[in-house]
């Protein structure tokens, strides 16, 4: 069971807001009232107690929710599966296949694994891409979580039409039960996977559910290959000729870009979910980070699935964000720490339209929060608390985790599930998937 902090007080923390252009807040305080951050900053400031359940933070930092923009999280069941190939032979040949047995329950039991990782990690929020969604919901409800939830689709499949219509009702569903941490979305895998005439429909459903688009793009040298040779224009391109960067769209990966396709991305104010570990692991290459940024695109922090990272740690894909950028520009002082941390914070809410929501320790924002205890031998000796988190600190480090004003981790514990039941659960329906 959740701890209700509707109503709290962090005290006695370095607090990072992580708004535009913010320091680090030495002796700060966070209140929130309602599920409602109501104040962040100075302690000399904050206002006077009035009941408030009191977190002491000492030697903690304080800061918002990491936001995972881009995840398929019931594929924890498989993590440590078909490792090591090529992209399209993973899909094609082990990936695809293996889905094609999966149950309500396989996808239920894996995204409560997922879950369980994330708030260990200090994620508050995740973007997903998943078959039977509906299934990742109750999950994420369950466990305590915020969820971008959206069932993927495929246009060679023969009931490609059919899983549409379901798309389309489930955000409809989602839209009108309107829970508070559901943030649902229409998602086309890839331009690839859907033909012109299936990307044309969702971006109608989408423009109409007022709902964003969660696609991969632009992914790997082949595929940008395969569109000019079947198309003459790039991926970016295409999608934008067919009028769906005009809508809000959430675009994974964008590796393989030329300059126009980044101006169009700027232009549009596509958001990006940079997803550095799968980059490598899959060879696909190492996306224009510095290029990007500086033409002024929204660009967030992804992990992928389980089956191409093979983790959901944010923090970890932060760290390795910074180190890359600077390793493969040769230019050590290409994606300092603090924009490496705002890419996993502000710019991922932002790239999945809700800046208004989260991403931030702002009054009037939700109360998605976590506490990271400084304290540890890799942590010392203290100093800048933002160099720590990005070039130092582990997910173990989170050690309370709040989403929406309520407490789901406390000191390492999580409250909402019964996590050895769900790794007893989520182990059955690997081996049935997998092992048969």
């Amino acid at each position: 069971m959740t701890v209700d902090l509707s109503s709290l007080r962090i005290v006695n923390g370095t607090v990072l807001t992580m708004t535009a252009d913010s320091q680090p807040i030495g002796d700060g305080i966070v209140c929130a009232d309602g599920g409602l951050i109501s104040y962040a900053g100075p302690a000399d400031a904050a206002p006077e107690p009035s009941g408030e359940r009191t977190i002491d933070a000492s030697d903690c930092v304080v800061l918002p929710g990491l936001v995972n923009a881009h995840t398929h999280l019931a594929m924890t069941l498989f993590r440590g599966y078909a490792d090591d190939m090529a992209l399209q032979t993973w899909l094609e040949d082990w990936i695809w296949p293996a889905e094609m047995r999966l149950t309500p329950d396989d996808v239920y039991w894996g995204s409560l694994l997922g879950t369980c990782e994330m708030l260990r990690a200090g994620v508050t929020c995740f973007n997903d891409m998943y078959h039977m969604p509906e299934q990742t919901v109750r999950a994420a409800i369950d466990g305590g979580i915020r969820a971008c939830p959206s069932g993927v689709l495929l246009g060679f499949l023969p009931n490609a039409q059919e899983l549409f219509e379901e798309a389309i009702a489930f955000v409809g569903e989602l839209r009108r039960e309107a829970h508070p941490r559901v943030h649902p979305m229409l998602a086309p895998h890839a331009i690839y996977t859907c033909p012109d005439e299936l990307l044309v429909k969702v971006g109608e459903a989408a423009a109409n559910l007022e709902v964003p688009i969660h696609i991969h793009l632009s992914e790997t040298a082949s595929e940008v290959q395969d569109s000019y040779d079947d198309r003459g224009q790039s991926p970016v391109e295409h999608l934008n000729s067919l009028g769906l960067l005009d809508l809000p769209v959430l675009a994974v990966h964008c590796v393989h870009l030329s300059k126009n396709d980044i101006a169009i991305l700027a232009e549009k104010q596509t958001g990006i979910a940079h997803c550095p570990s799968s980059n490598m692991k899959l060879a696909s290459g190492f996306a224009p980070v510095t290029a990007l940024l500086a033409a002024g695109a929204v660009v967030g922090l992804g992990t992928d699935g389980c089956a191409s990272n093979n983790n959901l740690d944010l923090l970890e894909e932060v760290h390795l964000a910074a180190l890359l950028e600077k390793g493969y520009s040769g230019n050590p002082t290409a994606l300092p720490a603090p924009l490496a941390l705002t890419m996993a914070t502000r710019l991922s809410a932002r790239a999945l339209g809700l800046s208004d929501v989260i991403g931030t320790l702002e009054p009037g924002k939700h109360a998605d929060i976590i506490i990271v205890d400084m304290t540890g031998v890799h942590l010392q000796p203290p100093r800048d608390p933002v160099s720590h988190l990005v070039y130092a600190a582990r997910s173990a480090d989170v050690i309370t985790t709040i989403v929406g004003g309520e407490v789901v981790m406390d000191d390492g514990e999580i409250l909402t599930v019964d996590e050895a039941e769900i790794i007893t659960r989520a182990t059955e329906c690997a081996d049935h998937l997998l092992l048969g």
